[in-house]
């Protein structure tokens, strides 16, 4: 049934005498990968039963891993290091053909060098699916591994996936490729997705629009304080983290450069011990600060970015009864949160990867509850990503960027699940001109090209070079939004809008085909209005756009 299902949806893959010879990619009996955006409900889909099976549990147990007997005792180890788990339910599915269902986390196979996949692979298996949201995270190899995973030998071998595929799609899609280039890179990026087809099926958030209410996406440009600008310029002219990268050094100390400037985005409190040992790049910095300044006291009106969060949060406890989640890759950051909440009095969670996984269940469940006296939901991006639902918030703010959007993605979903009942505001705030523009302008480029290799969106447009990608250490002081600038809008005049995106877009579309804002005319959220008012000149610049269009009778 699978089978036929794949077969009418398939297409034939594209010939090419310079092509590598590829094995045939229907060669196993089931093999597929099956790819979601955004998130569907992982419990609706372990609720359902195959046709034909019966409800009796041991003859349908989903998300169970039935390994086919062993000789070798490297290949009994192996199951033993990952399989023991289920050894019980192993035991009940004797008679049942070997299967691998890698369930809904498909993306954790992206290298194929690693020992969970390479153990996985051993597996002696005739059936394999794989369910991901993000099958593209940070580039093409990573999908090359799992449509490898399911369907070995599809697109040949790592190397000859690299030169006859990697390699030209991504010239191709370089704001500075030439024609030639451009056409080379549409023509393999077409014979890869008729491949790839005939082992995929693909799922898009569209559907989520019929279940789900209004989701509000806005991407908020905060201008620095002069506290923050003094500081950014003199760590650039000190530290000279430009002059390495410009050499094709990624050393350590340019890596500690990226995470000084990002701290510094969030608050100037977060380098602050820096400035006190002498640091470098930060010689002389503690001259700056003000007067009896005092890191253990939290000053928002040091921090754009700060600034603005503590006018959202304001507005929206004053005007509403919605709830916040606010998320930072930085559990330093959510300390600045904490700080922020005792001082204003808002009540407050948190959860980072000190919480056990028992009482991670126990918080969640409290503050999704209607009688939660509880505001804030302060959450750590890398301990709850993924797998958290907290709809009892239909507000999330994501205070830093991540350089993997797939992160982000996961994060900013946390609020916008089955269940939801409120029209949901996500923020994401940006510091203009700076390093954090940078890192959003890489994830738009790794978002175009999922786009274009898994969905086939051909229009998705080209708009940093990845030349242009490697501008890390500049600070343009002037710019509105330095991403604005980028992306040469021709519905824009002076950075302002004067004609709408065009009709059908969503938070999906490319950022070319998002609102633009230069003030509070257009916005369609209240709080974020009201903010505007209040902070005045912290806000420079907004990308806005919805989801869906609201449907007749869905509240």
């Amino acid at each position: 049934m699978v089978s036929v299902g794949l077969g009418e949806t398939g297409s034939s893959p594209g010939s090419g005498s310079n092509r590598p010879r590829l094995q045939d990619p229907c060669r196993h009996s089931v093999s597929v990968l099956c790819l979601q955006r955004r998130s569907l409900a992982p419990s609706q889909l372990a609720k359902r039963k195959p046709e034909g099976r019966s409800s009796d549990d041991e003859d349908w147990q989903p998300g169970l891993v039935t390994p086919r007997k062993r000789k070798s005792s490297n290949e009994t180890q192996i199951q033993e290091c990952f399989l023991s788990p289920f050894r019980k339910p192993l035991s009940q599915l004797t008679n049942q053909p070997p299967c691998l269902d890698s369930s809904q986390h498909g993306h954790r196979l992206k290298n194929s060098e690693n020992q969970t996949y390479q153990a996985l692979d051993s597996l002696n298996t005739s059936r394999r699916v794989l369910i991901s949201g993000t099958p593209i995270q940070n580039d093409l190899l990573e999908y090359f591994s799992l449509v490898h995973f399911v369907n070995s030998g599809i697109l040949g071998t790592a190397q000859e996936f690299k030169k006859h595929f990697e390699l030209p799609i991504l010239k191709g899609r370089d704001a500075a490729a030439s024609e030639a280039d451009r056409q080379l890179g549409e023509e393999r990026l077409r014979e890869l997705t008729s491949i790839v087809n005939r082992c995929l099926i693909r799922r898009t958030s569209d559907i989520l629009s019929k279940y789900l209410p209004v989701k509000i996406e806005q991407v908020v440009c905060c201008r620095l304080t002069p506290l923050q600008t003094e500081l950014y310029k003199r760590f650039l002219r000190q530290a000279k983290p430009a002059e390495e990268l410009h050499e094709g050094k990624m050393s350590v100390s340019s890596l500690s450069s990226i995470t000084s400037l990002k701290k510094l985005c969030n608050h100037p409190a977060l380098i602050y011990d820096k400035c006190v040992e002498q640091e470098d790049g930060f010689e002389g910095a503690l001259d700056l600060f003000p007067p009896g300044y005092s890191s253990k006291a939290l000053e928002p009106q040091l921090s754009g970015k700060m600034l603005v969060l503590d006018y959202i949060l304001a507005v929206t406890r004053s005007r509403s009864s919605d709830k916040v989640v606010l998320v930072s890759n930085y559990t330093q950051t959510l300390d600045l949160f904490e700080k922020l909440c005792r001082a204003r009095r808002y009540l407050y969670v948190r959860l980072d990867g000190t919480m056990s996984i028992k009482k991670r269940a126990k918080v969640v469940e409290r503050f999704n509850s209607p009688s939660s006296p509880d505001f804030v939901f302060m959450l750590s991006s890398k301990a709850g990503g993924c797998g958290l639902n907290l709809i009892g918030a239909n507000r999330l703010v994501m205070f830093d960027p991540d350089w993997n959007p797939a992160n982000d993605e996961q994060a900013m979903a946390r609020v916008w699940r089955d269940g939801q009942k409120k029209t949901c505001y996500i923020y994401r705030l940006l510091s203009a001109g700076t390093i954090e523009e940078k890192i959003f302008q890489r994830q738009s480029h790794k978002k175009a090209l999922s786009s274009c290799v898994v969905d086939e969106e051909q229009d998705v447009e080209r708009h940093f070079s990845l030349g242009e990608l490697k501008e890390l250490f500049i600070l343009d002081e002037a710019s509105l939004s330095d991403t604005h600038d980028r992306l040469h809008c021709r519905r824009c005049v002076n950075s302002r809008q004067i004609r709408p995106p065009p009709d059908g877009s969503d938070c999906t579309s490319d950022l070319a085909q998002w609102n633009h804002c230069t003030d509070k005319r257009g916005l369609q959220d209240e709080v974020l209005q009201a903010a505007w008012d209040a902070a005045s000149t912290a806000i420079t610049f907004v990308f806005h756009q919805r989801s869906h269009e609201e449907q007749q009778g869905l509240r």
